[in-house]
């Protein structure tokens, strides 16, 4: 049984599979983010819910990845975990 690591690596020798991984990779980024900040201090979707009033199940939704989220509601999520949002636009790797 292959891992999903040498799976991955299978795919991405094939280019339409290659292009569609590289066009979703920020809002993976995104979403594991979100997700490492909030288990980085040990909160549950709903106690960072009840921080931000963001709803539990919207705060779920952003991370499955179900609902893209606006600045503010990214800014919002940041400060209920009392950290900076902080974007950049950085080189692509060539």
């Amino acid at each position: 049984m292959k891992t999903l690591k040498q799976y991955k690596a299978q795919q991405m020798k094939q280019p339409e599979f290659a292009r569609e991984y590289e066009a979703i990779q920020p809002e993976l980024d995104v979403i594991r983010a979100i997700v490492d900040a909030r288990i980085s201090q040990n909160l549950t979707q709903k106690e960072l819910a009840q921080r931000t009033g963001i709803h539990q199940a919207d705060i779920s939704k952003l991370e499955n990845g179900t609902r893209n989220p606006s600045i503010k509601l990214l800014q919002k999520l940041a400060d209920g975990m009392g950290m900076a949002l902080k974007i950049e636009f950085v080189p692509k790797a060539k």
